[in-house]
């Protein structure tokens, strides 16, 4: 009997490719068009890098706003004030509430002088580089108990005037007041119910409805934009203050450290990568700028490094952000490299 022939191995369907290109052709789609009904929401964005780096790049990176609401959590055990301030988040920042009744004198907007060191020391916060591009909002709420006082005439006046006590104090403690934002609510959002069903008032729940709140929110593009042209303004005119004397006295105006390091407004149609690198230069600007000139080598050394890892991610689009950089690096070198006379 005749040994049967090795047949040749049958060729794998591969047919379902088809049907799974398709498949996921639609949901591209699908998701395309969800996003060009959508606004851009940056603390969205910020979780989905922050779980993009954690699934796929195998590290946990930490968003912006998550540092900020640890940083404030912090602030407030220190302060040991937690029993009266809450930190949370809603869907586009932190927020940040304060109990009326230890902020504030009874049926006033004035501030009691030991509420005073924990809001300083969260202004203190607010105004540091890492967190310069967040609007502040603060909201005033009431009970509904009346008042009636030729200060204040209704709710709406103590509510407000309670945030607006906030916001000045955050303006006299270097939070730029472009950021700012006061409102006053009244009774109208109040957490929990003021009165029970027969009408009658609840006390407990009517204090927890006196609060004052604080919502920390990111720019969009176009307020960085607005907010970073505002700010370069006042530098411009601070220096022409400051150049107007030596000018009347005939000397040659020094150039300002604010000239050499710019910063400039985002060019348009930046990718996320591009919008990242944007603000970490701008974030090492800022740090310069807070610092003035180098003493000593070893400061230098350290922006030097700083800006050698952002020197992988340059593009056209930043060109002028990375010579700016470059060239203040090297005239510092060469002004630290001189001997001293």
């Amino acid at each position: 009997m005749a040994a049967p022939k090795n047949e040749p191995p049958k060729e794998e369907q591969e047919d379902w490719l088809t049907t799974f290109a398709d498949a996921i052709t639609l949901l591209m789609a699908f998701f395309v068009m969800l996003l060009t009904f959508a606004e851009f929401d940056i603390p969205a964005y910020e979780e989905l890098t922050s779980a993009v780096a954690a699934n796929i790049g195998g590290r946990d990176k930490q968003t912006t706003t998550q540092s900020l609401k640890i940083d404030a959590q912090d602030l407030v055990y220190e302060m040991q004030a937690d029993q009266v301030v809450t930190v949370g988040t809603d869907e586009k920042g932190v927020v940040i509430e304060l109990q009326s009744n230890a902020f504030f004198k009874p049926a006033s907007a004035e501030i009691v002088p030991a509420a005073i060191p924990v809001l300083k020391k969260l202004s203190e916060t607010l105004a540091s580089p890492n967190y310069e591009l967040y609007n502040v909002v603060v909201e005033g709420h009431t009970d509904d108990g009346q008042i009636n006082t030729k200060q204040f005439p209704s709710n709406w006046e103590l509510s407000a005037s309670r945030a607006s006590s906030v916001v000045r104090l955050f303006e006299e403690n270097d939070v730029a007041r472009e950021r700012l934002k006061a409102t006053g609510y009244a009774d109208t959002r109040p957490k929990v119910p003021n009165r029970d069903l027969e009408g009658k008032p609840i006390p407990e729940n009517r204090a927890t409805n006196r609060r004052v709140v604080l919502r920390l929110h990111p720019m969009s593009l176009d307020e960085r934009d607005a907010y970073i042209r505002a700010q370069e303004f006042k530098r411009r005119q601070q220096e022409a203050k400051a150049v107007a004397p030596q000018q009347q006295d005939g000397q040659a105006p020094a150039r300002s450290l604010q000239e050499r390091l710019t910063i400039q407004p985002a060019p348009q149609a930046l990718n996320p990568s591009e919008q990242q690198t944007k603000s970490a230069l701008d974030a090492l600007k800022r740090e310069i700028l807070g610092a003035g000139l180098p003493k000593d080598i070893n400061t230098l050394e350290e922006w030097q490094l700083k800006f050698d890892n952002l020197a992988s991610k340059r593009t056209e689009a930043l060109a002028k952000d990375y010579e700016q950089l470059s060239a203040f690096l090297s005239e510092e070198r060469g002004r630290l490299s001189q001997p001293a006379n």
